[in-house]
């Protein structure tokens, strides 16, 4: 029935094997996960640096918008080593984090258009910051706790 369902399927034993492969960090050994973790994670920090480095060149706002982009989505992308494609998918839709992942999603988006397609260098720039808070609240979200205090924080200053 299985070899019935992947001959339907369109793939053949070695392109299962591949994708199961690709989908399961199991596959990479620990030390090389975090490894490509590092790699990809400092990238997209060096990325975001560049990119706030050009934001001062004269009509570097293109730049900068691309590379601050870039930048957090390879930070994003680097937590596919440690846990997998699929469970970090699968964790960035969970309720507590569904809203933070999609307002981060869609500021990538829109960073992009406001700089390429609108023209607006302003409101790149706020898009960008958008991208900071959002991910900055969905990395707290993956510290007990830490959400609730920053809250408490915000909250205390404000009364």
């Amino acid at each position: 029935m299985d070899k019935l369902r992947r001959v339907l399927s369109g793939q053949d034993d070695e392109e299962q094997g591949l994708t199961a492969q690709v989908l399961d960090t199991s596959s990479l050994s620990f030390s090389t996960r975090v490894k490509w973790f590092a790699v990809c994670f400092a990238s997209g920090i060096l990325c975001s640096i560049l990119g706030t480095a050009f934001l001062w060149l004269p009509g570097g706002i293109k730049l900068f918008a691309v590379f601050y982009t870039i930048g957090n989505t390879a930070a994003l992308a680097s937590t596919c080593f440690l846990m997998g494609p699929v469970k970090q998918l699968k964790r960035m839709f969970e309720p507590t984090r569904l809203l933070v992942t999609i307002v981060m999603l869609l500021s990538f988006i829109l960073t992009l258009c406001a700089v390429f397609w609108w023209h607006k260098k302003g409101l790149a720039v706020l898009f960008c910051i958008l991208q900071f808070l959002a991910m900055t609240w969905y990395s707290l979200s993956y510290i007990p706790y830490a959400r609730d205090a920053v809250m408490k924080c915000f909250t205390s200053c404000l009364a």
